[in-house]
């Protein structure tokens, strides 16, 4: 039989990065903490964590935690059903979510669905293209992505796709492009990557037949992203749903007018993640077809 405490001190060390903070939350020392995951590797009879920084889950650890992530999800219906096991305290949900969705469409999506069923999210940002390790290595029990073929154990649903635009602002425009865009100037002007997983400038110059190596700034953040190429640092690829009011106010422009990349998205889910996440699940592809374009 699983001991759920030792479980419970494997998963948070891994959810909060590190012993101590695990410590802190589940209200006992860091040294029982330890003690705790080393028994649990006694009797699985591997170990279950790699001790790095952060700690990060072996093969067999994976697998334990998403274990434990589905036996909560599925503790909260049976105290939904037994009113004297329910103690009103708002379940904690985490999921890998991309950068752009969370500064775009997503916030508005999820905040009903929250409020009324008294979940509590605790987001882990990743690009669309590799969110996806999150939920392979057990750490989330969702994850909005751009990889259509889920992880075993999951479901997945596709919920439409994000238009990208090329967009700079016009000084930079005029700086680099007076002459028009072409293949000769483009690699040259200085790009904006959001960071090393981020292949959309790189899938745009690839459809312009420029292939090879070319200027950019890395910008991990989807916020300062905007700001960058208002401020004529760089050319970038950026939700059309981020960029309305830039586009319009005349404050970005784009490289090329009608040129856009769509990025599906797809909801993953652990298949018996109980009714929390079917209706998560519900919830957004209902939101989702409102906020994005068909794919």
């Amino acid at each position: 039989m699983l001991d759920y405490k030792l479980l419970a001190a494997l998963a948070a060390v891994v959810e909060q990065g590190g012993f101590e903070r695990a410590a802190n939350m589940l209200g006992i020392s860091q040294s029982a903490v330890s003690q705790r995951v080393k028994l649990l590797e006694a009797r699985i009879g591997q170990p279950v964590l790699v001790r790095a920084t952060p700690p990060a889950p072996t093969e067999i650890g994976r697998r334990l935690l998403n274990h434990v992530q589905q036996v909560r999800l599925l503790e909260r219906d049976l105290t939904r059903q037994v009113p004297a096991l329910d103690d009103a305290v708002p379940e904690r949900l985490r999921l890998a979510i991309n950068a752009d969705s969370l500064a775009t469409w997503w916030p508005s999506a999820v905040s009903g669905f929250c409020a009324h069923q008294n979940v509590l999210l605790e987001l882990v940002v990743e690009d669309q293209e590799v969110g996806l390790k999150r939920m392979r290595a057990g750490e989330v029990a969702g994850c909005v992505c751009a990889a259509e073929r889920p992880v075993a154990g999951a479901n997945s649903v596709a919920l439409g796709a994000m238009p990208y635009l090329a967009v700079a602002s016009p000084a930079f425009m005029k700086q680099y492009f007076a002459d028009g865009v072409d293949a000769d100037v483009l690699p040259q002007a200085p790009a904006i990557v959001f960071g090393t997983d981020d292949l959309l400038q790189h899938r745009y110059l690839a459809a312009l037949g420029i292939i090879g190596s070319f200027a950019y700034h890395l910008c991990p953040s989807s916020e300062g992203f905007v700001r960058l190429l208002e401020s004529g640092l760089g050319w970038g690829m950026v939700p059309e749903l981020q960029v309305r009011d830039e586009l319009a106010e005349g404050k970005l422009v784009e490289l090329i007018p009608g040129r856009a990349i769509n990025v599906p998205l797809y909801w993953h889910y652990w298949r018996n993640g109980g009714r929390l996440l079917a209706g998560l699940t519900q919830h957004l592809r209902r939101e989702a077809l409102e906020a994005l374009v068909p794919r």
